[in-house]
């Protein structure tokens, strides 16, 4: 995916702390979720969730002297890195305005809050609230709840799991850690403000890991995709290996292989009044099925089903000439179908399945979010993409949206309630977050 980094300029105090403020306390909003078994049946754990600390108030910790004037740095309280960790001051969030509420098991982002546009990431935190829920997935199933009716073209409602630290990297220099939200890596390798406790005051480095985008998704189109990496965790990237100047020559593959039903061939299969309807609610079960079934064997496929109005619905087939109809995510998909669409196999170079299934073996925490792409107006998702390109030309129509969607001045005169809600997280055995108990 081209996940948007979060612009400093565009929230208040948008930096990440890495210090605990106590200036406001923080309170995390609850979002129970299940872990399930095919024996005991799903029980529940005390999550919440947190907002990632970049949407936080950062300021001197024996005062209130902002640390990024402007969206700069102070030069007073950051100096050099560490300084800038051990001056600097993290507080607590007011989760509503930054577009945030839960009630019951149900998770609501909305990307716009009275004229403004936070953008919210968060994560799902574990029952003690100090350390994120770490998610091993390798034999198992995940499973959500989802209404997009509210996400329209050029829109992105995300959840995604990430080889971030358990703890938000917490260490010496990073006090707040978890309960504040700090620590974010993706396949992109953002560049973000803190990494590893040291404050990034040039933007030298990124924050690379490991990606599974479990969904990726607006009203018009959704794809799911593995972003595999080189490097186990958090790894702090500088030049050639953020794969900035080279997205191919990075440590991640920012590319990854995705499996997008529009661009796949399958174009009534998802969307407004087709086969998955998104105009009402529905669930989504993502297996990480293994070469022998055990969690411990490489990960050999990522397979997909829905479920709207009882009815269990199987994952589309491709149609697309030149490639036969897979219904699921394996290397041999991954290379027949990089090979088709004359795309890079950064997937394979990187690792491929064999990569994607460490991560899911060792854990890795679960963020959502909604956020629009200035830069490509999310028509990698839901759109023809390269801009200009042939239509027919396999892999180009990732999904029916026009062209000039996805404007962010237009997103927010023409939907200013976009809106994403997740409900019933849930994790366990293959076959015991819903009821058919499917399983290949």
């Amino acid at each position: 995916m081209y996940r948007e980094v979060i612009p400093l300029l565009t929230l208040a105090a948008s930096v990440a702390a890495q210090q605990a403020g106590t200036v406001t306390p923080e309170v995390h909003p609850q979002l129970p979720s299940q872990v399930c078994t095919t024996t005991g049946g799903c029980k529940n754990v005390s999550t919440s969730v947190v907002i990632d600390s970049a949407y936080r108030w950062l300021h001197s910790v024996d005062g209130y002297d902002s640390c990024n004037p402007d969206g700069g740095w102070n030069a007073t309280l950051c100096p050099d890195p560490s300084t800038c960790a051990k001056n600097c001051a993290l507080e607590g969030a007011d989760y509503a305005p930054l577009g945030v509420s839960t009630s019951g098991d149900a998770v609501t982002l909305n990307l716009f809050v009275n004229g403004s546009a936070p953008s919210p990431r968060i994560y799902l935190l574990g029952a003690n609230e100090s350390s994120y829920e770490f998610f091993s997935l390798l034999n198992k199933e995940f499973t959500f709840d989802v209404d997009i009716s509210k996400v329209p073209c050029g829109i992105n409602g995300a959840l995604y799991f990430s080889e971030m630290d358990r703890m938000g990297s917490a260490n010496g220099l990073n006090t707040a850690g978890a309960k504040y939200g700090t620590g974010y890596c993706d396949a992109q390798c953002p560049s973000v403000s803190f990494i590893d406790g040291e404050a990034n005051l040039n933007n030298t480095y990124g924050a690379c890991c490991n990606e599974m985008d479990i969904w990726e998704a607006n009203s018009a189109s959704t794809a799911f995709t593995p972003h595999p990496c080189t490097e186990d965790s958090v790894y702090k990237c500088a030049g050639d290996t953020c794969g900035d100047a080279d997205r191919y020559g990075g440590v991640c593959d920012k590319d990854g292989c995705d499996y997008n039903h529009y661009r796949n061939g399958a174009q009534q299969y998802y969307g407004v009044k087709k086969t998955v309807d998104t105009t009402s609610k529905f669930t989504v079960v993502t297996q990480f099925l293994t070469a022998d079934n055990s969690s411990s064997a490489p990960l050999s496929e990522i397979r997909r089903y829905y479920i709207q109005n009882g009815t269990v619905i199987s994952n589309s087939r491709v149609n697309v000439t030149g490639l036969d109809q897979y219904d699921s995510i394996t290397d041999e998909y991954c290379t027949a179908q990089k090979s088709v669409f004359d795309s890079p196999d950064d997937f394979e170079k990187k690792g491929g399945m064999e990569r994607m299934g460490g991560a899911l073996g060792r854990g890795m925490v679960l963020a959502m979010s909604i956020w629009q792409d200035a830069g490509g107006q999310m028509l990698w998702l839901d759109g023809i993409s390269p801009t200009g390109a042939d239509p027919a030309t396999p892999g180009v129509a990732r999904g029916p949206c026009a062209a000039d969607t996805g404007k962010p001045a237009d997103n927010a005169a023409e939907y200013p309630d976009a809106a994403i809600t997740f409900s019933a997280l849930k994790s366990g055995d293959i076959g015991s977050t819903f009821r058919a108990g499917l399983r290949r």
